[in-house]
């Protein structure tokens, strides 16, 4: 399975859409567990896997491969795998989708209690 990456043809996408790509990346399993763990501070293999719910190693190789090679994951200074600068925009963008969840869950707490 190839890296999806805007301009190659991606999964509901043959023209690779910089949108569809990203859409492709991110929904593949623990992409986005991936970088949600890696949003406050650099972690080790070993570190990230723990916080991804003991994932198997071979798919968090996987993952790792995929996102450092379109930049969104690098490797820290100190060592450990930390956001790049676009992954950390990645992130900021994400965050209306948190309040959002937020809400909803607000919502379908109030919907519940009152039936």
């Amino acid at each position: 399975m190839t890296t999806p990456k805007p301009g190659q043809a991606v999964r509901g996408s043959q023209t690779g859409r910089p949108i569809m790509a990203l859409l492709d990346l991110l929904g593949r399993r623990w992409t986005l567990r991936m970088i949600w763990e890696l949003r406050g501070e650099p972690l080790s293999f070993r570190e990230l896997r723990e916080r991804c719910d003991a994932m198997s190693p071979t798919v968090l190789n996987q993952r790792l491969r995929e996102l450092r090679e379109t930049r969104i994951v690098e490797m820290g200074a100190a060592g450990g795998y930390c956001l790049s600068p676009s992954g950390l925009n990645l992130v900021k963008a994400m965050l209306p989708l948190l309040a959002w969840s937020e809400e909803w869950q607000q919502m379908l707490d109030d919907v519940q209690q009152q039936c």
